[in-house]
């Protein structure tokens, strides 16, 4: 090889291997790198592609010939095997052509990726962890734009991630919090330190979310910050069951007051009404007695509503019996069908013959079936154009719950009215229509069986309430 134009010594101060190879594969120069790594001379070593993992031999081979027919450098990845460990690399092979005639040469340069395969392996699992984690993520740079958010941000924000990047995690933020706050949170992470808080977001639809948050800076080797690490860990079931909580809370507090307030009202109502029913039978003045009928049919109505109040406060007497929840459901629907207000409503029934008797009390069952079946009826009537109405009841049950679900197609509750729905004395039916009280004591009916009720409405759509009985063994 003496007629090379130039000394392959000049290779010895590379890092990486090179090798001069012929046509035919074998080594016929390294430089000292290689040597020491292969722990061989030149005159000890073959072939070099003996080298070459052999799943990948053949077509290492096949790219090196054709670069030299080609006369084109090219490059491949594949794995050495040396001294008995795999070694990943990136070879590159550079066509060569030697002094003699016809005689084809290849410089090949062989550069350990081991550690950078390390990295982009470690890379792949923290972008995997990160795009299946549950919980939203986001990555920003240093002036706080995003670079990148995982598939359960987009899911909680409502926003796709292209419109995401490169905009500031503020587009979804809800601006209750103060400026003091984030101030305190940028002054945190600029120092290199974690931060931790409870925050509310806007998803897209405008729907809030909340979050507890905590944000990492993200560490060059040199403790610089080069970035901001997000997750966020969903709140708002804490939130749901801390609203539940409040509002159970602030149930037992007025059944409580609910019993005093009955007995104060009650007796001097008792005497109001009896001297009214004394002066009606005294008085020959017609106009005197319209008046007093007025006054009575209002102690009437007050006299109701302290009998809610008792009964609500007031743990029952009853005691629970095997009930057939499916015949209750019959007889409030026959009841209710029979009003005039539901003279143009077709009533449904779509009830499972697989339901077991449930120890309740089927007279406080019916009445809290009566209440929603009779609002229903109320809020159809009250539509101004009506068209098919229709109130649907269905019943059905898995090994745990029975679930009786009552549809109706009224003019639905606005949103803001929903959480106020099961509040003593709130009523949407105009004044004089309702005392306020029948869904109260339906929740705390419904409680007191260990069951569960929800509504669910859209304006113009109408109205679902869901009862959830427990079923036991």
């Amino acid at each position: 090889m003496n007629n090379l134009n130039f000394d392959f010594t000049l290779f010895d101060n590379f890092p990486d291997l090179f090798f001069l190879v012929e046509q035919n594969g074998k080594i016929t120069r390294m430089n000292k790198i290689a040597v020491q790594t292969l722990k061989q001379k030149v005159d000890e070593t073959e072939m070099f592609f003996d080298y070459v993992e052999l799943c990948d031999r053949n077509h290492s081979e096949k790219v090196f010939e054709e670069a030299l027919n080609d006369g084109l450098s090219k490059e491949i990845e594949t794995r050495l095997f040396i001294n008995r460990n795999f070694i990943n690399v990136k070879i590159t092979i550079i066509p060569f052509t030697d002094t003699v005639p016809g005689k084809k040469l290849a410089i090949i340069n062989v550069r350990d990726i081991s550690e950078e395969k390390r990295k982009e392996a470690e890379l792949i699992r923290f972008f995997n962890v990160a795009e299946n984690s549950v919980n939203p993520i986001e990555i920003t740079d240093l002036n706080g734009k995003i670079i990148y958010v995982n598939r359960a941000f987009e899911v909680a924000s409502g926003y796709s991630k292209e419109e995401l990047l490169g905009k500031n995690p503020r587009v979804f933020g809800s601006g209750k919090l103060p400026s003091s706050f984030w101030d305190k949170m940028w002054a945190t992470i600029s120092s290199g330190k974690v931060w931790v808080g409870e925050v509310e977001n806007r998803k897209k639809n405008g729907e809030p979310f909340y979050t507890q948050l905590l944000i990492s800076p993200i560490l060059e080797k040199d403790g610089k910050v080069s970035g901001y690490f997000a997750i966020h860990r969903d709140l708002t079931e804490k939130r749901t069951l801390e609203r539940q909580l409040i509002h159970t809370q602030k149930m037992e507090s007025i059944g409580t007051l609910a019993a005093g307030i009955a007995h104060e009202v009650g007796n001097p109502l008792a005497s109001i009404s009896a001297l009214v029913q004394v002066a009606q039978r005294s008085s020959k003045d017609p106009f005197v007695n319209e008046k007093l009928s007025l006054v009575k049919s209002q102690i009437t109505r007050i006299s109701k509503i302290i009998r809610d109040l008792v009964d609500f406060s007031r743990p029952s007497n009853y005691e629970l019996e095997l009930t057939d929840v499916n015949k209750v459901i019959t007889e409030a629907v026959e009841i209710t069908r029979v009003g005039t207000k539901a003279k143009d409503i077709t009533f449904e029934t779509k009830l499972s013959d697989t339901i077991p008797m449930l120890p309740l009390i089927a007279d406080q069952i019916q009445q809290v079936f009566l209440n929603i079946l009779l609002n229903a009826v109320d809020a159809i009537s009250e539509k101004k154009e009506k068209h098919n109405e229709k109130i649907s009841v269905t019943s059905e049950a898995d090994s745990d719950w029975l679930t009786i679900t009552f549809v109706d197609t009224g003019p639905g509750i606005k949103e803001e009215n929903l959480n106020k729905i099961f509040e003593p004395f709130f009523t949407t039916k105009k004044e004089g229509k309702g005392t306020g009280l029948g869904l109260w004591v339906s929740y705390g009916i419904v409680k007191s069986f260990q069951g569960d009720i929800k509504v669910k409405s859209k304006l113009n759509e109408g109205t679902t309430f869901i009862i959830k009985l427990p079923i036991h063994n």
